[in-house]
């Protein structure tokens, strides 16, 4: 079986497109055909136009005698004015979402204060950013993995921005433009000429997704096992290391679900972009889930980076939920069963992909950190609960008494149709383990919070404090607050814990923020709870800069510490990851 070390990674660099081309997506008026009409005319074009050129031309010169021409054709049939918002490019990479080149290292000039010894190491920022325009719906999170970076050593600081180097990115970046599906536009709009597309490409040999995937890995990090890897939940992970003068490699596709030589019995195989890490014991816990049966499986690697056997879940039933978040306790796993739910043959019916059923009865799935069958999971009923995000999750009562901390989409029908309005509630939810029921249920704060962080000493321990992102809308953070959960317990608790926020100012906006905590040299572990130091990006559309921040953890105000002027601006992202200089795997 492969496995998570180095030694499982294939390597396949090649040197990065030039830019971004300039060439804006087509916006010529739809044409009244059906799907079927659509599929007739793409056939008389390969027949007609291009058959006498087939003879003559190898399978490698496909996408230039017919799928090129066939996707301008498709293009032009999409009307873009009528594409909502949220999967118009016009809209989706207006702004601070707009694409950006790489950028070599580059040293940076603190601006503000001096960066404290203890964050030697680098803060990444994972997000989308399209190496090419798309000519049709796109999703911000359809686009291509890039890392924005800051190694800081020795209270200087270098900027870095690289593509993750997926298969997707070196394909396209060969071809000269983009032939990769974009799944989650492609979910949200009834996208059937340009699958079929797809699913043309596929069968003609130029795409293969069952050995190569079709990942982006633009949504989180995650260091394991010595390797510090891009993820996406559509596929597998990419392995990254650091270079000496702070670059960012991409080393390869980590294969290690396939074991010996592989074969078709792990087709289209993928995992969470949240895994959870128990630091005690050095294991990861994670799972993927699917459009068709088993919708969700469990899986554990062990420290050493070996993946356990799969536990499949078959007791999710009708339809697969999106599972973006799991949460893990001392002895427990826990899932949610949510109202959102990814229907493929909607595709074929010509509706969309994505949609939420508001009368579905969310459910919670408890399932033992070690177990070898389904039979162990079972399921409790919590009425609208559809997490977006878990923050933390802890045992009581001698595992009697499960807590987890969410981040829970308050309408999902709002969600699924019109993202940019989505609304957040930050809650404590508490679960009898042993009777299998909810006990209690509060919401932390009125304001829209997500993209929580904590002292990662607490994982998966009970912890007091949250820090988390104030959202205008997904992913643009306007601001952080911190929260004291003891508040709950209070007689005179006003249904708000927060005890310190800091806004980021008028067309200011963050990133996902990190603890770290300041780690005193003789006694780490006496440290209080909030002692440290928050990370985060901080874009002003104003000027169109962006600077590294440094904030108190402990202070009222979240007051500044050093900031750092970086050389250019840093686009809207997702997660982020703080890897000390220890921990960081370098070339």
């Amino acid at each position: 079986m492969d496995t998570l070390s180095s030694s499982s990674f294939h390597p396949k660099l090649r040197p990065p497109a030039v830019g971004i081309p300039t060439k804006k997506p087509r916006t010529t008026s739809i044409v009244n055909n059906s799907s079927s009409n659509i599929f007739r005319t793409v056939n008389t074009l390969i027949s007609r136009k291009f058959q006498g050129k087939l003879k003559k031309q190898s399978l490698s010169n496909l996408h230039e005698i017919i799928f090129k021409p066939l996707n301008d054709f498709v293009t032009r049939l999409t009307d873009m004015s009528r594409l909502p918002p949220y999967i118009d490019p016009n809209h989706s990479l207006s702004g601070n979402f707009s694409p950006v080149d790489e950028l070599p290292p580059t040293a940076c000039k603190v601006v503000v204060g001096s960066l404290p010894p203890c964050l030697d190491g680098a803060y990444i920022q994972n997000g989308p950013n399209p190496q090419f325009t798309p000519t049709g719906p796109h999703h911000i999170a359809d686009g291509d993995g890039m890392l924005h970076s800051v190694r800081i050593s020795g209270g200087k600081a270098t900027f870095c921005s690289r593509f993750v180097k997926t298969h997707k990115y070196l394909t396209e970046s060969d071809i000269g433009y983009p032939i990769f599906p974009n799944p989650v536009a492609y979910f949200n709009h009834n996208s059937a000429a340009l699958m079929a597309l797809t699913l043309a490409r596929i069968l003609s040999g130029q795409l293969n997704p069952f050995i190569n995937g079709v990942g982006t890995a633009n949504t989180s990090l995650f260091l394991f096992a010595g390797n510090l890897l891009a993820l996406i939940e559509y596929d597998l992970p990419y392995a990254l290391k650091f270079t000496e003068d702070g670059d960012i490699v991409t080393v390869g596709r980590n294969d290690f679900f396939h074991s010996g030589g592989g074969g078709i019995t792990n087709l289209f195989l993928n995992m969470t972009a949240h895994p959870k890490i128990d630091a005690e014991t050095g294991e990861a816990f994670a799972y993927r889930y699917f459009l068709v049966p088993p919708f969700l499986t469990y899986f554990r690697i062990d420290p050493d980076g070996q993946k356990q056997a799969d536990v499949p879940i078959f007791s999710v039933k009708g339809l697969a939920s999106y599972m973006h978040d799991f949460a893990v306790t001392k002895n427990f796993a826990v899932f949610n069963d949510t109202q959102i739910l990814l229907d493929p043959l909607a595709l074929v019916r010509g509706k969309n992909v994505l949609k939420a059923d508001p009368d579905k009865v969310s459910r919670i799935g408890i399932i033992p950190r070690y177990a070898v069958h389904e039979r162990e999971m079972c399921w409790i009923d919590v009425h609208g609960l559809n997490m977006m995000h878990a923050v933390n999750a802890w045992e009581e009562d001698d595992g009697g008494t499960i807590v987890i901390v969410v981040a829970n989409i308050l309408s999902v029908v709002e969600a699924v149709n019109n993202m940019d309005s989505m609304r957040l509630s930050l809650e404590k939810i508490t679960i009898d383990a042993r009777e299998k029921k909810v006990v209690m249920r509060r919401s932390i704060s009125d304001t829209s919070l997500d993209f929580g962080t904590i002292n990662p000493r607490y994982a998966g321990k009970k912890s007091r404090y949250i820090y988390a992102a104030v959202m205008e809308t997904v992913p643009k953070m306007v601001g952080l607050v911190k929260v004291d959960l003891s508040l709950l317990a209070a007689e005179e608790y006003s249904g708000d814990c927060t005890v310190a926020s800091r806004m980021y100012g008028q067309g200011c906006y963050g990133s996902e923020p990190i603890f770290v905590a300041r780690e005193p040299p003789d006694n780490p572990a006496a440290a209080e709870e909030d002692d440290g130091y928050l990370l985060s990006y901080i874009y002003n559309e104003d000027t169109d800069e962006s600077h590294f921040l440094v904030m108190d953890a402990k202070s009222p105000d979240l007051e500044t510490v050093a900031a750092v002027k970086l050389p250019r601006r840093v686009p809207h992202g997702f997660h982020s990851v703080f890897v000390r200089e220890i921990d960081l795997p370098l070339i």
